[in-house]
């Protein structure tokens, strides 16, 4: 026992530990080292030497840069479109009682309980019904049908842990809806939205499954890595591009745990 009064973990559980953080992240350590690898055809354990000629490679070819800029556009607007409806969504349900508030929260959330298969078939099914073709609008309506779900929980969470006498204050002293939102709500859950928003651009950004149903001709830069896995012309260019993945979807889920993790102090809150 420590001196602060608490437990050290059992040797057996931190080697279980261990392994399990192992597991997990092994892979993600093999496309780091085959970035760097001089063998072009295949993946070879040990790599046969080290290189970073395929960084120069991989910023020369204008199809990345392409499917580069059509993730982050799609991303983008998508997370836009998020956080507008995952807010007010999540105002209405946190914030007024009416009847069926609870069938209307399952709803919302239902896009990202489903398997994304389904939800790509039917957004393809629904598109074609529809007779709209398949362009850069159709996958950021694909992407924006899970992200809002993602804005929509954090905002949820922070509405209701958010003093309700703080709003009916600042009603009382004369400031409107607008100004009350300004003012008093959106400090409280500018982290959650923030937060949110991080997510869903990461969410967003490596979707793979929903894309394929709704992308046409059109390839993000999933589409594009997995469609070089398929039909290698550079090996490890698709394991530069991955790491860059890697590092652009784990910076906004870093820096969501870190705005969210203090989420419990809550300006107004048990008063």
């Amino acid at each position: 026992m420590r001196s602060d009064g608490s437990q050290s973990a059992p040797l057996g559980l931190k080697v279980a530990a261990a392994c399990g953080l192992l597991f997990l992240h092994l892979p993600i350590l093999l496309i780091f080292v085959y970035a760097f690898t001089t063998e072009e055809k295949s993946f070879v354990w040990p790599p046969p030497g080290l290189t970073t000629q395929w960084f120069a490679v991989t910023w020369n070819r204008p199809d990345v840069w392409q499917a580069l800029s059509l993730s982050v556009r799609v991303a983008a607007i998508s997370t836009a479109i998020a956080l507008i409806l995952g807010t007010l969504c999540s105002a209405a349900v946190s914030r007024t009682k009416f009847f069926g508030r609870e069938t209307i929260s399952l709803l919302v959330i239902l896009p990202i309980a489903l398997p994304g298969i389904i939800t790509g078939i039917a957004l393809r099914s629904a598109f074609s019904l529809a007779d709209i073709p398949f362009s850069f609008w159709t996958i950021v309506l694909g992407h924006a049908t899970f992200c809002v779900v993602v804005v929509y929980n954090n905002a949820v969470a922070r509405f209701r842990r958010t003093s309700g006498s703080m709003i009916e204050a600042s009603m009382d002293l004369g400031a409107d809806g607008f100004q009350t939102f300004r003012h008093v709500v959106l400090p409280n859950i500018a982290t959650a939205l923030l937060a949110g928003g991080m997510l869903a651009f990461a969410l967003s950004f490596d979707e793979v499954i929903v894309t394929t149903f709704t992308a046409g001709q059109q390839q993000t830069l999933p589409i594009w890595m997995l469609e070089e896995l398929i039909r290698p012309r550079q090996r490890p260019v698709t394991n530069v591009v991955a790491m860059v993945v890697v590092l652009v979807t784990l910076l906004p889920i870093l820096a969501a745990y870190y705005l969210t993790r203090d989420g419990d102090q809550i300006a107004g809150s048990g008063k």
